[in-house]
């Protein structure tokens, strides 16, 4: 659901020693990302960020340190009866 921000690419790389760091210098490049990611300055509820395997919302949030994991990206999916 987010590849259409990112020119329909399936990973993108991004720079940073942190979730947020990493996530910034994407958004700066893929300006439509931004909305996706970010709702007033914190991760948007509507995205899940995982460093490795971990979600970040149980580690440090967006000061997460990458340490050179990958950072992956899955929109929330909602639905059902």
């Amino acid at each position: 659901m987010l590849r259409d921000q990112v020119d329909g690419q399936r990973e993108v790389l991004g720079e940073g020693e942190t979730v947020r760091q990493v996530l910034e210098d994407v958004a700066t490049r893929y300006p439509a990302l931004r909305a996706n990611l970010f709702e007033q300055g914190d991760l948007s509820p509507f995205v899940n960020v995982y460093v490795g395997r971990d979600d970040v919302r149980t580690l440090e949030g967006l000061e997460t340190p990458v340490g050179g994991s990958s950072v992956i990206l899955l929109p929330a999916m909602a639905g059902g009866r």
